[in-house]
């Protein structure tokens, strides 16, 4: 190389923007699940295309629904124009409850939520909306004039800007 011949090069960074978006995949799964009992928990697009569905159902979700889903998906979609990973899967039970109807899906049902401050209650789930959860809550506690602390159940109503975290209580017995 001759001495001043060398040209400056000027790299600009250009962020890549996804032609895939979250509102077109979500009209995608909407248009597949309509008239079933399942609704959408989340819906994340990355800026590389990795797409992640999470469904839930009011009577769980069966694997071969997921693949009907994720065809449909990518039948859709073009991966000659944009190339892009798929995942459609369940929200999954040891997971924290991330939208209302899954409170909904599981009255009835042991819960544990964890309030802000740290503590955690444990209790059956009664009813959920956007303001409070309520449970029922069964505890040892003293009772006055008697000598061992004696369960008691008694409700329990948690506003919902307190929950930090709710899942599904898993017993095997």
């Amino acid at each position: 190389m001759i001495e001043g011949t060398r040209v400056p090069s000027f790299h600009k960074h250009i962020e890549r923007l996804s032609l895939i978006t979250e509102a077109q995949i979500r009209e995608l799964v909407e248009e597949k699940i309509a008239g079933m009992d399942y609704f959408i928990v989340s819906i994340t697009v990355s800026a590389s295309n990795s797409i992640r569905v999470e469904i839930d159902g009011d009577h769980g979700v069966k694997i071969n629904d997921c693949v009907e889903i994720s065809r449909h998906i990518e039948g859709s979609l073009d991966r000659e124009q944009e190339d892009f990973e798929l995942v459609v899967s369940s929200a999954g039970m040891d997971q924290p409850f991330r939208i209302l109807r899954q409170y909904q899906r599981y009255y009835g049902r042991m819960v544990e939520v964890k309030v802000k401050g740290g503590e955690k209650v444990k209790g059956k789930l009664l009813s959920a909306n956007e303001e409070q959860v309520e449970l029922e809550v069964t505890e040892k506690k003293k009772i006055e004039g008697k000598k061992k602390k004696e369960l008691v159940t008694e409700e329990r109503v948690i506003p919902m800007d307190q929950v930090n975290e709710t899942k599904v209580v898993i017993s095997f017995k």
